[in-house]
C-alpha cells in the first residue's frame, strides 16, 4: 500500500507474510530535505525498514475493542489482520497527516 503524508506520497508499506513487513520511503520524498519523517520510529536516516510485526506507528492508526470488531465484520477481514484492517480503514478519514491507499497496478 502507498503511504501518504498530507496528500504527498511518502512511501510504501508491504506485507511479505504475516511475520515480515517492509516500509520504504519513496525516493523523491526521502531526498527532499523539507519533508519530515512520517514517524520518530521511521526516521529518514534510512530508506527501508523491516519488521516481524506491523510497525507500531501503523498499528496505532487502528481501532480497538468494539470498533475493531465491527470493522472486521463489516469488511469481512480477520480481526487479527492488522495489515488488512489498515488498508480498509485508513484510506480516507484518519486522525493526523497519514493516509494509505492501495497501490495502483496498471
Amino acid at each position: 500500500m502507498e503511504i501518504y503524508r498530507n496528500g504527498t506520497l511518502a512511501g510504501t508499506l508491504t506485507e511479505e507474510n504475516r511475520q515480515h513487513f517492509v516500509f520504504s520511503y519513496d525516493l523523491n520524498y526521502f531526498n527532499d530535505s523539507s519533508k519530515p519523517a512520517i514517524s520518530l520510529t521511521l526516521p529518514k536516516t534510512q530508506m527501508e525498514f523491516n519488521g516481524k510485526f506491523l510497525f507500531p506507528f501503523f498499528c496505532n492508526m487502528l481501532s480497538e475493542g468494539t470498533n475493531r470488531k465491527l470493522q472486521s465484520i463489516q469488511w469481512r477481514i480477520d480481526e487479527d489482520d492488522d495489515f488488512g484492517l489498515l488498508m480498509a480503514t485508513a484510506q480516507y478519514d484518519t486522525i493526523g497527516a497519514i493516509t494509505v491507499k492501495p497501490i495502483d497496478v496498471k
